[in-house]
């Protein structure tokens, strides 16, 4: 069996932001401790929670992951990553009816840095990102399509600057064998889309940043163990 069909047939349950394990993963009791009495659907959490306990869950390794976006401004090209970001990618042997898959992101807003201090701040500030009052970058997935052994299309709501709308990620998975996903104990993919910041509500600084940026994540995560 290949490795996308396994991937399917394992059964997506999540990418999730979980936590702050920046440098290390989280422990058993911290694992999903941020998303829980929140407005992030309680059954994601508990997918995540038993993915655990089944060995199907595998955490972001943030010090070989990247979450960042690409814009062109008057500047010249922006840059910039996301230095606080956490999570894992959920695979369920008992529940292959999710082959298409669902996904919860979280990322620190605050956390932006850039080559340039001027830059920095001016994406932070509140004509772009507005840290201050929107402190984080949400995305749930609502499906997933292959295209190829290797490359899908990841559907879902991202919200940002506090404004929800639908996105979809362009989905590779790297570094491929002949073994099922669920066999290893190291996954890699990397995700990119384009969106449009005005559609977000992001529209005080249009002469400096252009309507366009790339959003990218390379994500390696390893299985998780209590």
């Amino acid at each position: 069996m290949g490795t996308k069909h396994s991937f399917i047939r394992g059964g997506i349950a999540a990418i999730a932001l979980l936590g702050s394990v920046a440098n290390g993963f989280a422990n058993e009791k911290e694992l999903c401790a941020p998303f829980k009495n929140t407005r992030v659907d309680q059954s994601l959490v508990a997918m995540m929670l038993t993915a655990a306990e089944e060995g199907g869950l595998y955490l972001i390794r943030s010090s070989t992951s990247s979450v960042g976006f690409c814009a062109n401004s008057l500047l010249g090209r922006i840059e910039a990553e996301f230095t606080i970001f956490q999570g894992g990618i959920s695979l369920l042997a008992s529940s292959p009816e999710h082959e298409h898959g669902q996904t919860l992101i979280r990322v620190d807003t605050d956390s932006l840095k850039t080559s340039d201090t001027l830059v920095q701040y001016l994406i932070k500030s509140k004509g772009f990102l507005d840290v201050e009052n929107f402190p984080e970058i949400l995305f749930v997935s609502t499906g997933l399509t292959w295209t190829s052994r290797n490359e899908g299309k990841l559907e879902g709501l991202l919200t940002l600057h506090g404004t929800t709308r639908p996105v979809s990620f362009t989905v590779n998975l790297l570094g491929l064998d002949d073994s099922p996903l669920l066999l290893s104990d190291e996954v890699e993919v990397k995700a990119t889309t384009t969106i449009r910041p005005s559609e977000f509500g992001i529209d005080t600084l249009p002469e400096f940043v252009t309507d366009s940026v790339s959003l990218c994540m390379r994500i390696n995560a390893v299985r998780y163990s209590s």
